[in-house]
């Protein structure tokens, strides 16, 4: 058996990548972007006018002007006009082109309207509420890095520069395997010795938060079925996920299923709780990669956060955010094991505390529910304290 830190590197040198694809601008949102974005022209384009007001020659407030005669009115979307006479003025409105000859801009609050002329009702300052061209951005600049994981905020700068298509990174196609005789679908009733397959569906969950939409596959505890239906799924697809079957039960039949069709064994059992029969590995011919989590809920649902999820970041060239919590009471950890404890945070002048769940070891489903993720404790002779700073993996978001 190896340490957590150990398992986590040794996943951690097998990211892949999968080369990238043009999606449309709206089906980017939470994909990686593959190469700088450029502007194509100047942020903003022209200089706009950021109040709805009158746009003026800041000349004739200098020359004691403060009645202005209005000569038109600009709108949104105008092409741009000059003003004629230095003591006139237009009326302008917000995101409207300053017209040539103008160079200040003063909203309707400061001013006074009255047959057809526009009278100051305090000193402006020049250059005021106008947004000049290229003041964000000049063409040809950076806006949006590769590498970039695209948010809503990037699908607007996207949109800016008339990106219709956007190159992202390719996710890997994945297949979501369940085994066990005692699972049925979702909406059976089932048998006083079966359960409901639960597993299978949050690591779909989990996936379409990564914009990923995997297959399902549900193989009963038969070697053979197991053996045939997992060499069609190693050649289909870049991952694997499977959930249980990788303990010592006699039908436990994962482990050997995988040698037996030439996956290597990166590593079998880890020193950590839950999730303690975790298997890695992969098959060389085709690179598919395997993650064959122990078929408790709690140890799956933890497996996935500490190790794919990571994995995934990496082969997309994305960070790994690290985030640490405070303990909110003492949690002793001896032995050899690394513990995974699940918590809910919460925020205390203006720092995460970790509170324990209660919970009834990695069978409870339910306190998944009530966590929001999980802390950290490497083993150590004496007890972790109060306010003690530790590791903390979020399975939702905490702010």
């Amino acid at each position: 058996m190896i340490t957590f830190q150990e398992a986590y590197q040794k996943v951690m040198t097998f990211k892949q990548d999968y080369g990238s694809e043009k999606v449309d601008l709206l089906q980017a949102v939470g994909r990686v972007l593959v190469d700088n974005i450029k502007a194509d022209r100047d942020f903003p384009p022209f200089d706009r006018a950021t109040k709805d007001g009158i746009a003026i020659n800041y000349t004739a407030v200098k020359n004691g002007i403060k009645k202005f005669k209005i000569e038109a009115i600009v709108a949104a979307g105008s092409p741009k006009i000059n003003l004629g006479q230095e003591h006139n003025c237009v009326e302008i409105m917000t995101g409207a082109v300053v017209p040539e000859n103008a160079d200040t801009v003063i909203m309707y609050e400061h001013i006074t309207i009255n047959n057809g002329y526009a009278v100051l009702n305090s000193e402006p300052k020049k250059g005021q509420d106008i947004h000049l061209q290229g003041s964000d951005e000049q063409k040809g600049t950076i806006v949006v890095k590769k590498d970039s994981l695209i948010t809503a905020s990037e699908i607007g700068v996207l949109a800016a520069v008339g990106k219709a298509r956007v190159l992202v990174k390719k996710l890997p196609k994945i297949t979501i395997i369940s085994t066990g005789n005692e699972l049925v679908d979702v909406h059976q009733s089932p048998l006083p010795h079966q359960i409901r397959k639960s597993n299978i569906h949050s690591l779909y969950a989990a996936l379409a938060q990564e914009q990923i939409v995997p297959s399902q596959l549900h193989i009963n505890d038969k070697k053979e079925e197991i053996k045939n239906e997992i060499k069609k799924a190693l050649f289909d697809n870049d991952v694997l996920l499977l959930s249980g079957g990788v303990s010592k039960g006699k039908f436990d039949y994962i482990p050997d299923v995988l040698e037996e069709l030439g996956v290597e064994k990166i590593f079998h059992r880890v020193l950590q709780r839950p999730g303690k029969p975790f298997w890695f590995g992969i098959q060389k011919e085709t690179c598919t990669v395997i993650f064959s989590f122990p078929g408790n809920p709690v140890s799956t649902f933890a497996n996935y956060h500490l190790y794919f999820r990571d994995w995934l970041k990496s082969s997309l060239n994305l960070p790994i955010s690290k985030i640490n919590v405070i303990l909110a009471e003492a949690i002793l950890a001896t032995g050899t094991l690394t513990l995974f404890l699940r918590v809910k945070i919460k925020s205390e002048n203006g720092q995460l505390i970790a509170h324990l769940i209660r919970e009834n070891g990695s069978g409870d489903l339910t306190s998944l529910a009530q966590s929001d993720g999980f802390i950290r404790l490497d083993p150590k002779e004496v007890s972790y304290n109060v306010g003690e700073i530790v590791p903390f993996s979020p399975t939702r978001r905490i702010v």
